[in-house]
């Protein structure tokens, strides 16, 4: 892509083109561009899912390696 997309920028975008898509709205010579535009767009969601998956994980396991840990004092 030719910039950094947020999710919600990528999935707008693909919301839209698969909008026009389904509505007629693009021509048999438009098609393939915006397919492969689809194309990308997916593939920024799906490295943003990916990411953001992994850091919630990395998240809970801190969470969890501090439920293991002995509390000090009266609590």
């Amino acid at each position: 892509m030719d910039k950094s997309y947020t999710y919600t920028d990528a999935f707008e975008e693909l919301q839209t083109i698969v909008s026009e898509i389904e509505q007629g709205e693009i021509s048999v010579d438009e098609l393939s561009e915006k397919v492969k535009r689809a194309t990308l767009l997916i593939s920024a969601c799906k490295a943003k899912l990916t990411a953001t998956e992994a850091e919630v994980n990395d998240i809970l396991a801190g969470l969890s390696n501090d439920a293991d840990l002995p509390v000090d004092g009266d609590g």
